[in-house]
């Protein structure tokens, strides 16, 4: 794998930060990208990945993005992780700003991406047998939950594009593969969607017997890239097993109800 080169957004954190990780730890070329350019440098130093600072919700920077890549190297993998929530607000009472702003990082980010990086994949493509693209949305996509809208609507959005990606690349060998996580615990996805409120964020958690981890994620998101190149995986959806569904968690210690 040490000439196949992925680009990983909102790898400044979370599941975007352990997918570099992983995928440096298995050989890949890796460039991260995201908003922070501390946390890239730093991110970078530790990994070797190299490290492009971006604001996906910005056209005019993403222009700049694409062009960076190409000039730096083939593109074989782009890796969706960017996006995030903001708000648990009723739809009466939501903030039409949050709204705006989850529908540009979790939907418009991802048209931007892939307009700007389908001719790098095709090229990779076209040279070494296949192109990967992976989006990190969310089991938000497929089911809803009170205070919840804006985020379902968004990462429904983004789920949605993903399935006409798929269709609108049929016949080309460039694998479209969406990764829904359930419950994950990573230190900024729940603090930043409830505004910064560090008791309401670890109270979400509180009493769940192990919660998928943002490297449980990483570890899928490259079990994928690295499955043999005919091989999609449409949809993965993975949850804690604490989780049943989306609207039945489990708190306190898994354990068999009797053993007879």
């Amino acid at each position: 794998m040490v000439n196949r080169r992925a680009v990983v957004t909102g790898a400044s954190s979370g599941i975007g930060a352990a997918t570099v990780r992983a995928l440096r730890a298995r050989g890949w070329d890796v460039v991260g990208v995201a908003r922070r350019e501390d946390r890239l440098a730093a991110l970078a130093a530790e990994t070797g990945a190299s490290a492009i600072a971006c604001d996906l919700t910005d056209a005019a920077a993403v222009e700049a993005l694409v062009g960076e890549l190409e000039r730096s190297g083939p593109v074989h993998a782009l890796v969706q992780v960017a996006g995030g929530a903001r708000g648990t607000d009723r739809i009466e009472d939501a903030s039409v700003e949050d709204w705006q702003w989850m529908f540009d990082a979790n939907v418009l980010a991802s048209q931007r991406l892939v307009a700007g990086l389908l001719p790098l994949l095709r090229r990779a493509a076209a040279a070494d047998g296949h192109a990967d693209t992976i989006f990190v949305t969310s089991t938000a996509a497929q089911n809803a939950y009170a205070g919840g809208a804006g985020y379902n609507a968004a990462k429904a959005a983004e789920g949605m594009l993903v399935k006409v990606l798929r269709q609108e690349l049929n016949g080309e060998p460039i694998r479209v593969v969406e990764v829904a996580p359930g419950m994950v615990h990573t230190e900024e996805f729940t603090l930043n969607r409830l505004g910064g409120d560090s008791v309401a964020a670890e109270a979400v958690y509180a009493g769940v017997d192990a919660p998928l981890l943002a490297d449980d994620v990483a570890d899928v998101i490259a079990y994928a890239l690295e499955s043999p190149g005919h091989v999609n995986l449409d949809l993965i959806t993975m949850r804690p097993v604490a989780q049943s569904a989306q609207h039945l968690l489990a708190r306190g210690p898994l354990r068999v109800r009797s053993i007879d």
